[in-house]
């Protein structure tokens, strides 16, 4: 569904910049080929940007996503590099869950392992009393520091701030790293 509503919208609006955020298709029978296969799908559409959130560092994987997996996200990011190693690839983290800043920088370093272009770090808020409490609100000034590490590391992109989230001024991305089009 996901790659015919591309292909409309594109009929619609040519120059329309899609920047696709997904899940990580992890479901049914064979479900790493599955995995890939839904993946590269999507990936074949061309988007101007691959965007799958690994949300937070791999310690924490099982009690902020239920049922995800670090290295399955992880794995999301690097089927599209092998279907089209000129899409650029995008993920985020949410802070305030307990991580150390040494574990965000870890897991900054395994995003970059698979290629990982862009990169959004923001402060998790606790949207209801069902969910995980707040552990750490992290300051501006780690936010900086944080995005300035990013930046050393290679990610073309980075927005890091308390506010940013995965969509965050996503258009601006758009030219700065640029497969040419």
């Amino acid at each position: 569904v996901c790659d015919k509503t591309i292909a409309a919208i594109r009929q619609i609006s040519p120059h329309t910049q899609i920047e696709v955020l997904t899940p990580d298709f992890w479901g049914g029978l064979g479900r790493e080929n599955a995995q890939r296969d839904r993946v590269e799908t999507i990936a074949r559409t061309a988007p101007a940007c691959y965007n799958h959130n690994v949300e937070t560092i791999r310690r924490l994987q099982a009690p902020v996503r239920r049922g995800a997996k670090y290295d399955r996200s992880l794995q999301v990011l690097q089927f599209v590099k092998d279907c089209d190693s000129t899409i650029p690839t995008k993920s985020g983290l949410m802070l305030g869950h307990g991580e150390t800043e040494a574990e965000v920088i870890e897991a900054l370093g395994d995003l970059r392992k698979v290629g990982c272009d862009r990169l959004t770090l923001g402060q998790y808020m606790r949207p209801s009393l069902e969910h995980l409490p707040v552990q750490k609100y992290w300051t501006p000034e780690e936010f900086d520091r944080l995005g300035a590490i990013a930046q050393e590391m290679g990610f073309a992109h980075v927005r890091s701030g308390p506010l940013v989230r995965s969509s965050y001024h996503a258009g601006e991305a758009e030219g700065s790293d640029q497969r040419g089009e």
